[in-house]
């Protein structure tokens, strides 16, 4: 039979906001008990008080401390390297084919001699992604004339973020970044990643507040 603790912890669980809320001890235990409540009830089948809620509530912030050693990743966040910031950037997607490859090896030779260019290439199970800098959007054009085109996004910027070498074993690094740029309603365009950087590409509007976000990671 289901119980209270077990109750209060699995919607908790499922809303990480509320799982870093208590762990940080910046939650009202009380105002989040009568929030929790009514769904605590029905998934019970019978009343319940809002003070036992409560009780849980502490009682699983007490194990959370134990169990998930948040200090590892504040450390980690305090290592991280270089902000870079690329600005006049197209995303180009395709449909995948047989051809792809070749138009890709296409494009490839004609920025091969060029530095400065930006480009990023995904390949998807059913859409492969480019993007590049804008100066070289007629050249994507030529190179994949012969590609089904899903999507052209102009106006966009990429924050590329160098990380520490230790991120792949600590848990929760992409989720703290996502969720302070989710807070302030920053939208993603695309998200790009390999071992020890993270790349965010977001439209022209946004890059003001996601790079600040990105800036200010170490420090809050």
């Amino acid at each position: 039979m289901k119980k209270i603790a077990s109750c209060v912890e699995s919607i908790v669980l499922e809303q990480p906001f509320l799982e870093e809320g208590l762990a940080k001890e910046i939650i009202n235990y009380s105002a989040l008990a009568e929030v929790l409540q009514d769904e605590v009830s029905k998934q019970l089948g019978k009343p319940v008080k809002s003070g036992a809620i409560m009780m849980a509530l502490r009682r699983f912030k007490d194990r959370l401390q134990v169990s998930k050693p948040y200090y590892k990743l504040d450390a980690l966040l305090g290592q991280l390297g270089d902000i870079t910031l690329r600005s006049n950037l197209s995303d180009f997607t395709y449909k995948n084919s047989n051809t792809l490859i070749h138009s890709q090896a296409s494009i490839l030779t004609k920025i091969k001699d060029k530095r400065n260019i930006f480009y990023t290439f995904t390949r998807g199970i059913l859409e492969s992604n480019i993007i590049i800098s804008s100066s070289e959007s007629e050249s994507v054009q030529e190179s994949f004339k012969d590609e089904e085109c899903i999507a052209v996004k102009e106006n966009l910027s990429a924050i590329s973020l160098t990380l520490p070498k230790s991120n792949t074993a600590v848990a929760g690094l992409y989720y703290q970044i996502l969720k302070r740029l989710a807070w302030q309603n920053v939208a993603l365009y695309e998200v790009i990643s390999t071992t020890n950087e993270f790349t965010i590409v977001v439209e022209d509007a946004y890059v003001d507040s996601a790079f600040s976000i990105i800036k200010n990671l170490n420090k809050s």
